[in-house]
C-alpha cells in the first residue's frame, strides 16, 4: 500500500482482487473510491462484505480487464494498484502504458523476473522491449520484493512491486504504435545487428537518419535513441 503513495481524493482501480485483502486495505485509505475488476465470479462471495460496508465507495466489476478501457471507469486522478494475475500481467501493462497520460500512477505486482525486465537499464541482460516501453512513458522502479513464503499458498516464484509514475509529457497514440512496431522488430532478433533486425522497417536507412551505427544491437540503445528512431519511423 505505501508504495502507491498518496491516494487521497484519488480513484483507485484494482485488477484481480481475489479474496479482497488488498481491496480492504485500499478502502481503509483516503481514496475517494475503489473499483475492483475480477474475472472469477467466485470472488464475489469474499467481496460482498466489503460492498455492504462501503456502499457506493466500492464497486466490483465482473469482467476481463483486458477488454476494459480503465480511464472510462473513474474520473481523474486515477491510480491502478494491483497484484496482477501473472499470466496476463505483461499485455495488461503494455495496454495501460499506451494510456499512461490517464493515470496518476500504477503500482503493480509482477513476477520478479518481469519486474526486472520493466526496470532494466540499457546494456543489461534484462533490457528489452518492456523496459523501453515502460521507461519511455514512465519513471519506473522496483518498490520492494516479496519472497515466495510471503504468500499462502506459496508460489514457485519470487515477486516484486513496481512503481510507475507517468512522465508529464506522453507520446501521442500514433507515436506509441510506432514504438511498439520498432521495439518488436529490434528485440525480435536480439543477436542480430540493427541493420538486419530493422530491415523490414527501413534498416540501414532509418538508422543513418537517426545517426545510429547499423552494427549496434538493440540492447545497447538508450531510451532517447529509441525515441529518435520511433519519431523517424512515424514521419
Amino acid at each position: 500500500m505505501a508504495a502507491a503513495g498518496n491516494l487521497a481524493h484519488g480513484h483507485v482501480i484494482e485488477v484481480g482482487p481475489g479474496p479482497g485483502s488488498l481491496t480492504e486495505a485500499l478502502l481503509e485509505s483516503d481514496a475517494a473510491s475503489v473499483t475492483a475488476i475480477e474475472l472469477d465470479p467466485r470472488a464475489t462471495k469474499s467481496l460482498a462484505d466489503l460492498a455492504a460496508r462501503h456502499g457506493e465507495r466500492f464497486r466490483l466489476i465482473l469482467a476481463d480487464a483486458r477488454r476494459i478501457a480503465l480511464p472510462a471507469l473513474v474520473p481523474p486522478p486515477r491510480h491502478v494498484v494491483a497484484n496482477l494475475p501473472y499470466n496476463v500481467a505483461t499485455p495488461l501493462l503494455i495496454a495501460w502504458l499506451g494510456d499512461a497520460a490517464a493515470f496518476a500512477g500504477l503500482t503493480l505486482m509482477f513476477q520478479a523476473e518481469v519486474a526486472e525486465r520493466i526496470t532494466a537499464a540499457s546494456g543489461s541482460p534484462a533490457y528489452g522491449r518492456l523496459a523501453v516501453l515502460a521507461q519511455w512513458t514512465c519513471r519506473a522502479r522496483i518498490a520492494f520484493r516479496l519472497p515466495p513464503e510471503a504468500f499462502t499458498p506459496r508460489p514457485k516464484v519470487s515477486s516484486a512491486v513496481v512503481s510507475l509514475v507517468p512522465h508529464p509529457v506522453q507520446p501521442p497514440v500514433p507515436l506509441f504504435a510506432a514504438m511498439q512496431r520498432l521495439t518488436a522488430a529490434a528485440f525480435g532478433q536480439r543477436r542480430k545487428m540493427l541493420r538486419a533486425s530493422l530491415k523490414p522497417i527501413g534498416g540501414a536507412t532509418l538508422l543513418a537518419a537517426a545517426g545510429i551505427a547499423a552494427e549496434r544491437r538493440a540492447e545497447t540503445l538508450s531510451i532517447a535513441e529509441f525515441d529518435r528512431l520511433a519519431r523517424l519511423l512515424l514521419a
